[in-house]
């Protein structure tokens, strides 16, 4: 697995790189000879905060913790992220056998504020077909509310969603 570690406005020494590098490392066995990690480590308001994503198969891991030291902030990172591939094993399985999704390349983020402030961050993302019940996996994989996709059977632009009562919503552009 690839391992990349950035530092937010601060150094990384090479103790924390090998810690990081040694903790990741159990998840070799989950994606043999695949995989990249993108580990990301920042202070704020005298918080350590460490963001790991891991890409493998197309699928993406991602898990952000703060906490009072980077060690323990790891380890609940790292922790998230194990809970989420054996929460979705068997579906994660099942992709991987049927190589089901291409890798996606990575994501480039603007983080430039706009005069107007309208636009605070651009954030571009391929985008694949795929079924609403994948779009909702890797939602949740993301962490994220809502994730855009490409319905695989219509081939429209499509949004699902997490709704406040714990359900899932489709979005579905109406054709003219």
């Amino acid at each position: 697995m690839k391992i990349t570690i950035i530092g937010r406005q601060m150094n990384v020494y090479e103790e924390m790189k090998l810690l990081i590098e040694k903790k990741l490392a159990k998840f070799e066995k989950f994606f043999p000879g695949e995989g990249d990690a993108n580990v990301t480590l920042s202070c704020k308001h005298n918080q350590k905060f460490i963001e790991i994503t891991i890409s493998a198969a197309g699928t993406l891991f991602r898990s952000e913790v703060g906490a009072d030291s980077f060690r323990d902030a790891l380890d609940d990172a790292a922790t998230n992220i194990e809970r989420q591939i054996r929460k979705n094993k068997t579906k994660l399985a099942k992709r991987l056998r049927e190589n089901v999704f291409v890798p996606y390349p990575e994501e480039s983020y603007d983080d430039t504020v706009v005069e107007e402030e309208e636009i605070i961050r651009t954030k571009t993302f391929p985008i694949k077909p795929m079924s609403p019940e994948e779009a909702i996996l890797q939602m949740n994989l993301l962490g994220h509310q809502f994730f855009v996709f490409i319905d695989d059977q219509s081939g429209a632009t499509c949004v699902v969603y997490k709704r406040h009562d714990g359900g899932y919503g489709l979005l579905i552009p109406e054709q003219e």
